[in-house]
């Protein structure tokens, strides 16, 4: 939908929709190809930040994708998600400190070294995710409906390998 309140046409393989990079009037198609990514990817994060409170009310978004993290790598040391997502440890200590607090994750001695602290997510912590990602999930789906298979394995090719090139060159965001 553009600001004016009509619906952007779909792109055939000869047109593409209204506001892409051909209908930029500034600099090279390159330049009005990253200008377009920078700003629909800006708008991607906005909404992401905007939509979490629907996940779980009392957990923001930084503090549900280091959620996410440990679950998945079955436990970790907050400095590993301070490294991962490129956070300040102060940052990652006070979102952690939340998890804890509604009873989300817990820390373990590692088994290897009893010093290191492990984050786990309980049970609770689990059944939260469980819920975020079954929502995300249902909202990803009914927003691609319309996308045909070859352009969803398209758009995750270029996610994963937009991704797979680190934050190299990108504005640091503090």
């Amino acid at each position: 939908m553009s600001d004016a309140g009509t619906e952007a046409t779909p792109a055939t393989p000869h047109e593409p929709p209204h506001g892409t990079p051909r209908d930029t009037p500034h600099g090279t198609p390159r330049e009005a190809s990253v200008d377009v990514i920078q700003r629909e990817l800006t708008a991607f994060a906005r909404r992401a930040r905007a939509s979490a409170a629907r996940v779980h009310p009392e957990i923001p978004l930084v503090s549900y994708t280091l959620l996410s993290h440990i679950a998945e790598r079955s436990g970790c040391r907050a400095t590993d998600l301070a490294a991962h997502y490129l956070l300040d440890k102060s940052t990652v200590s006070r979102q952690l400190g939340g998890l804890e607090k509604l009873g989300l994750v817990e820390r373990r001695p590692a088994p290897e070294d009893h010093r290191v602290q492990v984050l786990h997510p309980t049970d609770a912590g689990l059944t939260v995710l469980a819920t975020a990602q079954a929502n995300r999930l249902a909202a990803y789906q009914e927003r691609l409906k319309d996308w045909s298979g070859e352009d969803l394995a398209r758009f995750a090719d270029y996610l994963l390998r937009y991704n797979a090139e680190g934050p190299a060159g990108l504005p640091d965001p503090r």
